[in-house]
């Protein structure tokens, strides 16, 4: 069997012809170094260099092997280089949850930026409501999520990394497109198109706490799970709706997006993974992440 120690020697003696700079180049000394050429000899049974006082040469089996030993040599340095990668971190998979309103920016913002500072990382994307995700995460089909709602579970630990605030989606032609900012109570009596509970129940929750405080009541058309979704019937004209400020981004031709006063809420998104998650990546991606946000906030 041929070790790569062996193989090194070879390479070496075979690309410098001389004993002398060949045990020089590999920090040892000739004897040992002829040693290691005999053995290589020996456990090929063939004859790899021809040499006398004056010169050494390789034989013609020397020469096929001088090929093969310099790719073994590299694919052996690229082995170990990215095993130590994906030990410390810097190589390897990670499966990633998020919602749909975080594919409008801030997703694909942060899988940029992971492709400059975590070149080497492969993300899997996996676009699920929270609820689905934390599940996901207790049963380990995902490795990290940004959620909403830091739903209880002894298994996750949750990073609060951004908050947003909550924008009105009024039709164009709507009365209320008029004003530079609305309130909650414009809305009372108004046709409107809200989050689903099952699907939506985040945003649901959030938004109808705030109309039942102020003691508001609209005319609750359609209930959708989607935010492109629900701008898509604004964008119809069948109703007014409150969605997170990241909804902005979905330019449709007949809706105007305006402040909200008088309304303190904010949409929240979480970092979420397994507190025994021994995945190599999910520590540097999560710093990254946290720093990514951090700086974003300026």
């Amino acid at each position: 069997m041929m070790e790569l120690h062996q193989l090194r020697c070879f390479v070496a003696i075979a690309e410098e012809l001389h004993f002398g700079r060949a045990a020089i180049r590999l920090h040892m000394t000739q004897p040992p170094l002829s040693r290691q050429l005999q053995l290589l000899e020996h456990s090929l049974g063939v004859l790899l260099l021809e040499r006398n006082n004056r010169q050494a040469r390789l034989t013609p089996a020397g020469q096929a092997l001088l090929k093969d030993a310099r790719h073994i040599l590299q694919i052996a340095e690229q082995a170990g280089d990215s095993a130590r990668r994906i030990a410390h971190g810097e190589a390897g998979r990670l499966s990633l949850g998020f919602t749909a309103v975080g594919a409008y920016s801030m997703i694909p913002r942060l899988l940029s930026h992971a492709a400059q500072h975590l070149p080497d990382v492969e993300l899997v994307l996996r676009e699920q409501v929270s609820g689905a995700q934390v599940h996901a995460l207790e049963t380990e089909l995902i490795d990290i999520g940004f959620i909403r709602q830091a739903l209880p579970s002894p298994q996750i630990d949750y990073i609060l990394i951004s908050r947003e605030p909550f924008v009105a989606a009024v039709p164009y032609t709507h009365p209320l497109a008029k004003h530079q900012s609305l309130r909650p109570t414009d809305f009372d009596r108004q046709p409107f198109l809200m989050y689903a509970y099952n699907e939506g129940r985040y945003f649901h929750d959030r938004i109808a706490g705030v109309f039942a405080n102020q003691g508001v009541r609209p005319k609750y058309l359609h209930q959708l799970g989607q935010t492109h979704s629900i701008i898509g019937l604004v964008n119809a004209g069948l109703g007014c709706a409150i969605v997170p400020a990241s909804a902005q981004v979905l330019q449709m031709s007949n809706v105007i997006f305006l402040p909200l006063d008088g309304i303190a809420e904010q949409a929240e998104i979480f970092l979420a993974h397994r507190n025994d998650n021994s995945n190599p990546v999910l520590a540097p991606f999560t710093e990254m992440t946290r720093l990514f946000f951090a700086e974003n906030k300026r």
